[in-house]
């Protein structure tokens, strides 16, 4: 059969036959032993309604050999036999150009050259799913493929629901990923109702099938490097020769190495998993392999003395680097950390003084005994920094829930009045005001030519918007306008594509308008080969509702609470959005983070350039009215702004009081 007709049969009609372990992939870590005899029973029951009665007696062997070997039912044997990527649209069978999109960028989520474990169907973060098993795939793209501009799909945590009807107005797709009640989102709830096979943790753009590969956070990466150095920097400094140290090379975290080359620095990432340093330096995302601290030592200093623009892979332990450095008397000057913390228990995090092999086999044999090993890691690696704090290290939380699992095990990290943490997370202190707040934030798009000419002809297309913009753009925003005019002018130079021809860049509402406007109008005269999906990440203005990342700059007492994400994705959706998702988890953990994103097809049409205007323009104001409701100045600023040009919204704005006024109130 060929690629159309396997993806048309969805299930195989004929049982295919069992396939052999890959060894040569990178699979995800074995998850806990937590269920029940009858709940690994109702796992099995679970599992085998994918499928027809006759074949029940051999699946469920099978099933629970899986369920046993690795904690969870992937159904490897129905892996589909043809490569995984992102073809060119019209290699897709479907009705509507939206569905062959949106398979587009499914299988991108699942290439092997961007997905972190694919055999496993896990894009980044250790555990950040696109389906929880092979079935649900096969499902899935069946339905895409056969479904009209008037029906709409509803995934149920990877579990593609049905097709139900709809209009055209309405998402071809609507996605939900791990939305528990909220009692049931503890760690252990994601484990236990993850291995049953009623739920899944989405991340933020593996569940929404808009992940990019390590491009999609490396411009964020490159702002926030860039700007942690201009706050400790003094007059004409620059960061060639200057140190930033930081851990992992995963999926998102890989971003770092070419990010802190854009921004002209050395950095050193640490990285515990060898195949993953290895695949990042193989793709060209960082610049040299180190596999002893003496070598590292060495080339560090070297590296400082030369005032080199460098990236260095350390294959270890980051605690090792910050204990070593630290006796060495090694300056850094920036520090961080982008493990998956997140997941500290299931391989987001490795304790110090174990290899990767000997860790793994601790967290399933003996998970009580690895997690008591990790928080005694968490308390070494926090003493490490705060000693390099001490001498003028700027450190800085990059979201990934590090002090918040860092403070759970019982380190020194929190602040005099035992609430806040003594450090700031990068939100708080740098795209949280400098960004978000104005309403800048990770807008993307993908060519489903898959042609790399169409991807010039976007950034030309950009650059040229972003410049018109900058010519008018009031002082408050300059700085970050032209951060973006020069991330868009040396975008290509940068080699930032893994799969798809896809780019992001930071832009605001205007600036993400005009660019799908121009878009389209590329499309229509023919300018641009095929459509643009455009896509943003759940890391944005609105997208996301997370007190110790995304909203970690609101001080109103309101960061716990998730409204504006859930908003977000329903005012999305019936403003034009192709497909729209909401996940429980995603960046800093399960229970811990709401967070929302959409997909957008741009065809050259004029419906397309109706939808994108009205869409685009709420994606962001939504949250910046939420921004500016919080007291936030540069929210304020940019709101009234936009009621300026924009009579026709209306957003109600805060009355502020006089610190003097509450003073005495309560002696």
């Amino acid at each position: 059969m060929d690629f159309k007709s396997q993806i048309l049969q969805g299930i195989p009609e004929k049982l295919p036959p069992k396939k052999e372990y890959r060894l040569d992939a990178n699979h995800a870590p074995k998850r806990k032993d937590i269920l029940s005899l009858d709940e690994k029973k109702l796992s099995i029951r679970n599992a085998l309604r994918y499928f027809p009665k006759d074949w029940h007696d051999e699946l469920s062997k099978e099933f629970a050999v899986e369920l046993r070997t690795y904690g969870r039912i992937y159904m490897h044997r129905f892996k589909p036999d043809y490569d995984l990527y992102a073809r060119p649209i019209q290699d897709y069978p479907a009705k509507t150009i939206k569905a062959a999109s949106i398979m587009l960028m499914i299988q991108n989520n699942l290439d092997p050259a961007v997905a972190q474990h694919p055999e496993e169907l896990i894009t980044y973060g250790g555990n950040g799913a696109v389906f929880q098993n092979w079935a649900q795939y096969l499902v899935t793209m069946q339905y895409l493929a056969t479904m009209t501009e008037e029906q709409t799909l509803h995934i149920y945590s990877g579990h593609p629901m049905g097709l139900f009807p709809s209009s055209k107005e309405a998402p071809r797709v609507v996605v939900t990923n791990g939305m528990m009640i909220p009692n049931y989102s503890k760690p252990d709830d994601w484990e236990k109702y993850n291995a049953i096979g009623v739920t899944q943790y989405g991340q933020m753009t593996a569940g929404s099938y808009m992940y990019i590969g390590p491009q999609g956070i490396v411009h964020g990466t490159a702002i926030t490097v860039m700007n942690a150095f201009r706050k400790v920097f003094k007059t004409n400094e620059n960061p060639a020769g200057k140190l930033f140290l930081t851990a992992g090379l995963g999926g998102m975290s890989g971003a770092q190495p070419k990010a802190g080359n854009i921004a002209g620095c050395i950095t050193i990432c640490a990285e515990v998993n060898p195949a993953a340093a290895k695949k990042r330096h193989e793709q060209g995302w960082v610049d040299e392999l180190l596999h002893d601290l003496d070598g590292l030592v060495s080339r560090t200093k070297k590296a400082i003395l030369n005032k080199e623009v460098v990236s260095l892979a350390f294959i270890g332990n980051v605690v090792d680097v910050w204990e070593r450095f630290d006796s060495e008397n090694i300056f850094i000057h920036l520090g961080s950390d982008q493990t998956s913390l997140h997941n500290p228990w299931a391989g987001g995090y490795y304790p110090v003084g174990l290899s990767f092999e000997a860790s793994n086999q601790l967290m399933s044999k003996n998970p009580e005994e690895f997690k008591v090993k990790i928080q005694e890691t968490l308390r070494r690696h926090a003493a490490a920094i705060n000693s390099h704090t001490a001498k003028g290290t700027y450190f800085f939380d990059y979201g990934n829930a590090f002090l918040l699992e860092a403070s759970r095990a019982g380190a020194n990290v929190m602040a005099e009045n035992n609430i806040d943490f003594k450090y700031p997370s990068y939100v708080q202190d740098i795209l949280g005001p400098m960004c978000f707040d104005y309403g800048f934030g990770p807008f993307r798009w993908v060519c489903t030519s898959a042609k790399p000419e169409d991807l010039r002809t976007t950034d030309a297309i950009a650059l040229r918007v972003m410049e018109e913009i900058k010519d008018t753009a009031p002082t408050e925003i300059q700085q970050q306008m032209q951060d973006n005019i020069t991330w868009i002018r040396e975008a290509e130079n940068n080699k930032l594509v893994v799969g798809s021809q896809a780019r992001i860049l930071y832009a605001d509402a205007e600036g993400r308008a005009k660019i799908a406007e121009a878009f389209n109008q590329a499309i229509e005269s023919g300018e641009l080969s095929a459509p643009i999906v455009l896509g943003r990440d759940h890391h944005d203005v609105s997208g996301t509702d997370s007190p110790f990342r995304e909203t970690s700059n609101i001080y109103d007492g309101s960061k716990f609470t998730a409204d504006m994400a859930i908003h977000n994705v329903i005012g999305d959706s019936f403003r034009g959005a192709t497909w729209v998702s909401i996940h429980n988890g995603g960046g800093v953990g399960w229970g811990e983070v709401m967070n929302g994103g959409f997909g957008m097809v741009l065809d050259g049409s004029e419906e397309a350039s109706k939808r994108l205007k009205n869409m685009l323009f709420y994606d962001v104001n939504n949250g910046i009215s939420r921004r500016s409701w919080a007291r936030n100045d540069e929210a304020l600023f940019a709101i009234k702004r936009e009621m300026a040009r924009t009579p026709e919204l209306k957003v109600t704005l805060p009355n502020l009081v006089e610190d003097e006024l509450l003073s005495n109130l309560f002696d």
